[in-house]
């Protein structure tokens, strides 16, 4: 019998209880010298001169949104598909979001939405690095140099990803990058900021470190929180815990998952966490888990490459498209099939769980609602997210595959002419 395997698998390093410890010890836990050292080794890895952290990845994008000075109620184009967070992020700082739509095989920004979504009230564009592919930056930044608009990458899933050897963040104006639990780099919460022009960047960062810092108590949840991730996410506890509730959830056809993320509701005045200082205790980790981004990275890669096998032949299957000259770290490995509510009941029901959808197409969210038609995005909402993360090793990998393509064989295939997307 298949071992239950959770949709999610965060990525920690064995030392993280004795920085934790040591922080406690030296009383460094909020305050400290790590911040800075985190902020120049995460540069560094990027090849740019500095970055900037902050609470929360969409408080790093704010910043840079209040440093540029747009005049109020200006245009931002954001990605029809996106997490909800980002076009509320533009509305708090008093702009105006507009949606574009997406490319239904890459699930990013597409050009020509971009272009044909440009107004005269337009000042930049926040192409989202979706899933954890890079988007088509030559098109958008040619696009945007015509019409003299900042560029703001949307890193939160792509730290690592390549475009022809080029980082994801380091073409546009500036870009933003989040550090939580179950993203690329895990410092259990907090983002940073990646700004080119000196001035703009000085701006940034007295943004930032203009906030207060945080509370003893709040660093600890955020430590305590990632933690029982980490712990019911392995396998040997998901098993007999989480995964029985998903069962019987499933019988009812109820989703107890979507209590495990944000509640969508306007953001303004911000949350009281949201204007705080990055912690030390955080960075610490940091400092000590970039070192290992890369074999992550090489891991999460090689099993996508087991899945893409056991897929590639299915009628109706399409999964990750990955353009030439792009490099993907699939932080979510997205699969187009026939029909996605049964795949995931039956492949809980074997062990397996799969999501069924991670971000928004925000224009439909209550409070942000634009009447723009964004089909490809609405379209991108039918895939199954398959577990593909790099705690899982191949040998688990393999299984997990071979179980998928089980489950997908035996589907109708008279459904295949649903996820046609060619």
């Amino acid at each position: 019998m298949l071992t239950a395997i959770c949709r999610y698998g965060p990525r920690t390093i064995p030392e993280t209880d004795a920085i934790v410890a040591e922080s406690r010890r030296a009383g460094t836990l909020i305050q400290g010298p790590d911040i800075a050292r985190f902020e120049r080794a995460f540069a560094d890895r990027l090849g740019v001169r500095d970055a900037v952290t902050a609470s929360y990845g969409r408080m790093a994008f704010y910043y840079i949104l209040k440093a540029f000075g747009f005049p109020a109620g200006a245009e931002v184009i954001v990605p029809a598909l996106t997490f909800w967070v980002v076009p509320e992020m533009v509305r708090v700082a008093g702009l105006t979001p507009v949606p574009a739509d997406v490319n239904p095989r890459t699930f990013n920004l597409d050009p020509r939405a971009f272009e044909r979504a440009i107004t005269d009230r337009t000042v930049a564009v926040v192409p989202t690095h979706l899933y954890g592919l890079p988007c088509d930056m030559d098109a958008i930044l040619a696009i945007a140099e015509r019409h003299g608009l900042a560029v703001i990458e949307d890193c939160a899933h792509a730290l690592g990803a390549r475009q022809d050897g080029r980082l994801a963040g380091t073409f546009g104006d500036a870009a933003f990058f989040s550090f939580q639990t179950l993203k690329p780099l895990n410092t259990y919460g907090g983002g940073a900021a990646i700004v080119r022009d000196p001035a703009l960047r000085a701006r940034v960062r007295a943004h930032a470190e203009a906030e207060k810092w945080p509370t003893e108590e709040r660093v600890n949840n955020r430590l305590k929180l990632g933690t029982a991730q980490r712990v019911f996410s392995r396998p040997g506890v998901f098993t007999f815990t989480a995964y029985p509730a998903l069962l019987v959830a499933a019988l009812w056809k109820a989703r107890p998952d979507v209590y495990l993320w944000e509640k969508i509701r306007p953001l303004d005045p911000l949350p009281e966490s949201y204007p705080e200082r990055y912690a030390n205790v955080q960075a610490a980790i940091g400092v000590a888990s970039l070192p290992h981004l890369d074999q992550w990275t090489a891991e999460t890669q090689a099993n996508a490459r087991v899945m893409n096998e056991a897929l590639r032949d299915l009628p109706g299957v399409h999964p990750p498209f990955v353009p030439e000259g792009a490099e993907h770290v699939y932080y979510q490995y997205s699969v187009y099939t026939p029909d996605r509510d049964a795949l995931v009941r039956r492949a809980l029901r074997c062990g397996v769980d799969v999501e069924t959808f991670h971000v928004d197409v925000w224009p439909t969210v209550a409070h942000l609602a634009r009447d723009i038609q964004t089909p490809a995005a609405v379209r991108a909402c039918h895939v199954v997210q398959m577990p593909v993360y790099a705690a899982l090793g191949q040998p688990m990998a393999r299984r997990v595959a071979l179980r998928i393509r089980a489950l997908l064989s035996s589907t109708d295939g008279a459904m295949a002419a649903r996820t046609d997307i060619a």
